[in-house]
């Protein structure tokens, strides 16, 4: 058979039979092996693929800080953008601040910014975001400075409007989207959406910077003077980039520092005094 097999190949077709019977044998013997290939290819793809997740995880969180910050940086630079548009119009000098912190206390209206004695700053100066007037410094030191809000209960300021130059006292009232607009007589010509601006009486704020909106006319019956309600033109609550303007004859002297609790008094007679000339 190993001679036929070898010289004249007449065993093949037997040999091939054999195999074939044979298979399911070889693939039996085999098999505990496959299983646990099989098994242990299964338990590494299961870690791959949590690595794989935790890895694109981590890459999406860096991506989402990335938008996040690139978002912010947009937001920062339109409004740097509306805050150089705004510089444009005005005569006085100005320089860019920041608020950096915030008063916390609730009844009183005041922010921190990042200007101080060393850029100029001293109490009295005029500060206005991209939109309108906010407030006025009330106390500087060397690196910051504190403003009081013209939402606050203590603050006043001289306003005309635009429309027909009608002066007037336009308060604070605690409440950082409204503010008080006092002493107009009920034969007086204003309406709702009519501009306020600064009037320059008292010299404490440059005229013609936007202060805020007339939203609400209420006449009572028998009453000399009507009440008026009016919406402030700057985000008082959400601008973080301020003007801090500068006269044009230079900085404020520190003989007209402001002293807490009196903006509102001192400006309704310097408004009144500037009616009565």
């Amino acid at each position: 058979m190993v001679v036929a097999d070898a010289r004249f190949d007449k065993v093949s077709t037997v040999r091939s039979t054999i195999a074939t019977g044979l298979a399911p044998v070889y693939w039996l013997g085999n098999a505990p092996y496959e299983f646990t290939d099989w098994v242990a290819g299964l338990f590494e793809n299961k870690k791959d693929l949590q690595q794989e997740n935790e890895d694109l995880r981590a890459r999406l969180l860096i991506l989402e800080r990335r938008a996040l910050k690139y978002a912010a940086l947009a937001s920062e630079n339109n409004e740097l953008r509306r805050l150089m548009n705004s510089s444009e119009v005005l005569d006085d000098r100005v320089i860019v601040g920041e608020v950096v912190g915030v008063s916390p206390d609730p009844f009183s209206h005041e922010v921190i910014i990042n200007k101080g004695r060393r850029d100029g700053l001293v109490p009295g100066q005029a500060i206005l975001d991209a939109h309108g007037l906010m407030g006025q410094v009330v106390q500087s030191s060397q690196l910051t400075s504190r403003v009081l809000l013209v939402s606050d209960s203590s603050h006043a300021v001289p306003v005309e409007v635009v429309r027909n130059g009608l002066r007037a006292i336009l308060l604070g009232t605690g409440d950082s989207d409204t503010l008080d607009l006092v002493h107009v007589p009920d034969t007086a010509d204003i309406r709702e959406g009519d501009l306020l601006v600064s009037s320059g009486l008292g010299g404490r704020f440059p005229r013609g910077y936007p202060v805020a909106e007339v939203s609400r006319i209420t006449k009572e019956p028998g009453e000399p003077f009507i009440s008026i309600e009016a919406t402030p033109k700057a985000q008082l609550n959400q601008s973080r980039l301020v003007l801090v303007v500068f006269p044009p004859d230079g900085p404020l002297s520190t003989e007209g520092e402001a002293v807490e609790g009196e903006p509102a008094a001192n400006a309704e007679a310097d408004a009144v005094q500037g009616g009565q000339d």
